[in-house]
């Protein structure tokens, strides 16, 4: 989506090919809207892990652990706009 000034978030389009690193965010709150992944794609949140289709969204809010398994694309919708500066690593 090109940026929109009264827009409150972000909303992009993402394809990941590769297991992502485990990380969260202090303020952002993600939301993952699953068009297409492979079978054995999941998404790890904390401790769970659960098991992705096509159609699925998955809330990601701050503070919690996460990272996408497998192969997938999404849409990722971002509550406030994305800020590459908020994005944090445990170790």
């Amino acid at each position: 989506m090109a940026e929109v000034a009264d827009y409150p978030g972000t909303i992009h389009l993402t394809e990941i090919s590769s297991d992502a690193k485990l990380h969260y965010h202090k303020q952002l709150t993600e939301t993952y809207y699953i068009l297409e992944c492979d079978a054995d794609a999941q998404m790890q949140l904390d401790d769970a892990r659960i098991d992705l289709k096509p159609g699925m969204l998955v809330m990601i809010r701050p503070g919690t652990r996460h990272r996408a398994i497998g192969k997938m694309k999404i849409l990722n919708i971002v509550y406030p706009k994305f800020d590459p500066s908020d994005e944090w690593f445990d170790e």
